[in-house]
């Protein structure tokens, strides 16, 4: 069994997180809430998403696997309204989910979920945490997408910095430590990584809720941050691209 009412903002925010990433996905449903762990297909990024059962309106379900089509489902949730509560309900007998939108029914076909796979997350020792305000990185983000198409983030025990550098052009964003809400670091960290696929990571969060990063020297960076008025928390993990020399 699987029958939830949910805001349309709420949904929307896991479709935002989610369909970057990857076209299909399987939530594994329970009676406590929704998760799903995905690779993308190039095996550079994942996505950790847990959704407690009181992000809903109502939530009534059993333990299943939910096979979903992000697309289609993303196109779907065009046709519903900020503050809509949108009705979900699993249809055994036909595979179905049943979507309704105020007097609209939808009903989608779902994807078997028996090669679907299930990652694990990898337990990384990352020696920088930086937690900042979502606002402060969406402009540093936005401004190295007109310049290039990868990104360095630094982390020393008074810093934080963004910084882009393209044929001509550079951008530079560096907050000292009175302006983030959280720096904690033993060491100097640098990565590089794809503005791309970083800005899709940072793009759910709005506004001044904080984002965490955790971040190494040439190591994956992982972008933590809740969605779903803190009801939902979502993990991003994001390989480096390594300089060459």
């Amino acid at each position: 069994m699987f029958n939830v009412k949910v805001k349309s903002d709420v949904l929307k925010g896991i479709i935002d997180v989610v369909s970057p990433l990857v076209n299909e996905a399987k939530f594994n449903i329970t009676s406590k809430g929704i998760s799903l762990r995905a690779v993308d297909p190039a095996h550079v990024a994942m996505v950790d998403l847990q959704v407690k059962d009181k992000a809903f309106e109502e939530y009534k379900a059993n333990e299943m696997e939910l096979g979903i089509d992000m697309d289609k489902l993303a196109s779907i949730m065009r046709l519903s309204g900020s503050g809509d509560i949108i009705t979900l309900e699993y249809d055994e007998d036909t595979n179905r989910l049943i979507i309704k939108i105020g007097n609209l029914i939808r009903k989608m076909g779902l994807i078997d979920t028996a090669g679907m796979p299930d990652p694990k997350m990898p337990n990384l020792n990352l020696p920088a945490k930086v937690v900042l305000k979502a606002s402060e990185l969406n402009q540093g983000v936005r401004a190295s997408e007109a310049v290039s198409d990868h990104l360095a983030l630094t982390v020393d025990k008074d810093n934080f910095e963004l910084y882009a550098e393209g044929d001509t052009d550079t951008v530079n964003l560096k907050l000292p430590k009175d302006l983030l809400l959280e720096l904690n670091t033993t060491t100097k960290c640098k990565s590089l990584f794809s503005i791309d696929y970083f800005s899709n990571m940072i793009k759910p969060v709005k506004g001044e809720d904080p984002i965490t990063i955790m971040l190494g020297n040439d190591n994956p960076i992982r972008v933590e941050f809740n969605i779903a008025d803190n009801k939902g928390h979502v993990t991003y993990l994001l390989a480096p691209r390594i300089e060459s020399e």
